[in-house]
């Protein structure tokens, strides 16, 4: 009798915490920087891994018709945890090339 009476509770209270640490785990995950343009990936305003960075910070330039031209900024505030890119890489508008992990 007593296992058919808590059985309910017990399965539910493991549930919600495993939902919480899957929450947890989720909110400290890094967040895509997707580039805006087209271009060659320049040394110049190439950032870092291990970078702090604000939203507005340029995280990499590429050379395009116009000259050297943002192709991403940090739309975060946080740490860089990747940078995919390299100098001389050709990169497309939409490729993901940085990834930030938000400041807490």
């Amino acid at each position: 009798m007593f296992r058919t009476k808590y059985t309910g509770i017990l399965v539910l209270i493991i549930l919600i915490c495993a939902a919480t640490v899957a929450w947890a785990t989720a909110s400290g995950s890094a967040v895509d920087q997707k580039g805006v343009l087209a271009g060659r990936v320049l040394a110049d305003g190439l950032t870092v891994s291990g970078a702090a960075v604000h939203e507005g910070d340029t995280l990499v330039q590429v050379d395009t018709i116009a000259g050297p031209v943002s192709a991403v900024r940090a739309n975060i505030d946080g740490q860089v945890k990747e940078v995919l890119v390299k100098p001389g890489d050709v990169v497309k508008i939409g490729d993901v090339l940085v990834r930030i992990e938000p400041a807490r």
